[in-house]
């Protein structure tokens, strides 16, 4: 063999045993997908930091994917797009069934669905709301949208007329405008309002509370790398610094989550006849 060809046939052995100690660093970044709760420029303001903290702690590389409406992104995640995303309850019974997506953390703190009125208006009874016009994110959307609207048709027997809006900051906006009766949402996201805006909004009904929005994992993805996510996500906890990415991206108190404890029960709410695909 001539100097030439050894020199080469070295730097590949080199080259070759190098991305087998490090295979992260010759991997494609993992492709996360949110929710679109609010407009992409907010998520991207409240993602990217948080997961650049967890690429400089893990070595593992990230890559948001944004939808521009909630059933594109559930046609996304049935399709099995996403390595990691951060949906709602319900969607982790869908992705897990179609593609065995795996939660793996959630916020401590239940989903809890709510349906706001302004605070000025003569709604004061959920019989108030029989053949009126409610504002809901997405047909979907679990606790703002999907159970609720199964609690007020077959719970309180009403007679509905959803109109769906996209996002929940523009359900709180039709019903502070008067375009609806009501609207529905979740605490989190209520909560998240600015003082002025929660102000003008009264809470009128609830749904019972559940595990929170998990962000999933689709199987693919080897588990060394889920155990990495989840442990780098987790640490973040630990620290102001962390503690605030945490708090933006409204995970403030993640834990561990698993299906059969966490989002399984959900399949006996037997939502599957509200559940609307485009």
């Amino acid at each position: 063999m001539s100097l030439h060809r050894a020199v080469r046939h070295i730097r590949y052995l080199l080259a070759l045993l190098l991305s087998l100690l490090v295979p992260s660093a010759w991997a494609a970044p993992y492709t996360v997908a949110l929710v679109p709760q609010f407009k992409a420029r907010q998520l991207q303001a409240e993602w990217r930091p948080l997961l650049d903290r967890i690429s400089a702690e893990t070595g593992l590389e990230f890559k948001l994917r944004f939808y521009s409406s909630i059933p594109e992104f559930e046609s996304g995640f049935l399709a099995g797009e996403p390595d990691f995303a951060f949906m709602n309850p319900y969607h982790a019974v869908m992705a897990h069934k179609k593609q065995g997506y795996i939660p793996l953390l959630s916020n401590a703190q239940p989903l809890t669905g709510i349906l706001v009125v302004a605070a000025n208006s003569a709604i004061h009874s959920v019989e108030d709301l029989n053949e009126r016009r409610i504002a809901f994110p997405a047909p979907n959307a679990f606790g703002a949208s999907l159970y609720m609207r199964a609690l007020l048709i077959e719970k309180e027997r009403l007679i509905i007329h959803p109109q769906y809006v996209s996002t929940h900051a523009n359900v709180y906006r039709q019903v502070l405008l008067g375009d609806v009766a009501a609207g529905g949402g979740v605490n989190q996201t209520f909560a998240d309002l600015p003082d002025s805006l929660r102000a003008g909004l009264r809470i009128l009904y609830e749904t019972p509370p559940s595990a929170s929005h998990p962000i999933a994992v689709h199987p693919r993805v080897p588990e060394a790398d889920r155990r990495l996510f989840s442990e780098a996500f987790l640490k973040l906890g630990q620290d102001e610094a962390g503690r605030a990415l945490l708090k933006d991206a409204r995970i403030p108190k993640p834990v561990a989550v698993d299906y059969e404890h966490d989002y399984r029960p959900l399949e006996s709410l037997k939502l599957e006849r509200y559940v609307v695909l485009e």
